[in-house]
């Protein structure tokens, strides 16, 4: 009967462990919440965004190895779409689960803190609590560039704009763009050899927009973009309002899918992620 009082003792204990494990795990999983980092910055330093093997100057490793400093726990964050080397943006977004179950609450002084140890051509804007599943990438619904031109030499803007010199039809640029808006497949304006499971695109804005007698910015709008997909499509339609391609042999330039085709993709130094729409339902 003792034997019989062992194990059951034994079995008791086991039962208590699992149990404790269990309520253990699950707190451990009610405490990773989910986060939304919203920010800007300037790529002009920087190899892009993501993360490369040969190099660790890119915007996400730094925010990764500040944020986990600030945090105090080793940080990953998942960015909202690629930007090349020197191209850079107004608003951007990323995620990233944290187990500190406080950010919600203080909010402004984890900003603070982030903008005080990141460098000056990075700005945190705003952390935002989403559901579990929510994804920067995935969710985003639209996404919004600006290319700046202009059109005399500026030396105070010749680091963000790309200076054009000579005759160009903005008119007809601005009928090429249009195109875009009725166009799905955008091969002749992505790189080549990417992973891509698709190369169609929804484009719903594209316009050539007058700033001033001197400036110029392309503004388009779609539910997702092809690497050097933006900077394809302005080079290309320089060449247009240079009146270098006619609107017929844009339209056929779209038509062969061909990347050699089209025009040389503009400088990134001019390019600007500007927005990016989400679906309320994600934010808590």
């Amino acid at each position: 009967m003792r034997h019989l009082g062992v194990k059951k003792h034994y079995y008791t204990s086991r039962l208590e462990s699992i149990n404790c494990l269990l309520v253990l795990t699950n707190v451990y999983l009610w405490a990773m919440p989910r986060y939304f980092i919203q920010l800007a910055y300037n790529g002009t330093n920087y190899n892009g965004w993501q993360v490369q093997d040969n190099t660790p100057n890119t915007v996400q490793q730094v925010l990764q190895e500040k944020m986990s400093l600030v945090l105090g726990e080793p940080i990953e964050v998942v960015g909202c779409g690629r930007t090349d080397t020197g191209v850079h943006a107004k608003d951007y977004y990323a995620h990233f689960d944290s187990n500190k179950i406080d950010i919600e609450n203080s909010d402004a002084t984890h900003v603070f803190k982030l903008n005080k140890v990141l460098p000056k051509d990075i700005a945190i804007k705003k952390l935002h609590v989403v559901s579990d599943e929510a994804s920067a990438r995935f969710h985003a619904e639209s996404r919004t560039y600006e290319y700046f031109i202009h059109r005399f030499k500026n030396p105070f803007i010749h680091e963000s704009s790309l200076y054009v010199f000579g005759k160009l039809n903005i008119d007809l640029m601005n009928q090429a763009a249009e195109y875009l808006l009725s166009v799905e497949d955008f091969t002749s304006f992505s790189k080549v050899n990417t992973q891509t499971f698709t190369n169609n695109c929804n484009v719903t804005f594209a316009q050539w927009i007058k700033l001033n007698e001197e400036e110029y910015v392309f503004k388009i709008t779609a539910n997702r973009f092809l690497r050097n997909m933006v900077r394809a499509i302005v080079g290309t339609l320089l060449e247009v309002g240079r009146e270098k391609i006619s609107i017929e042999e844009f339209k056929t330039i779209v038509a062969n899918k061909n990347r050699s085709d089209a025009g040389m993709s503009a400088s990134g130094h001019a390019l600007y992620l500007s927005n990016i729409h989400y679906p309320t339902s994600i934010f808590l």
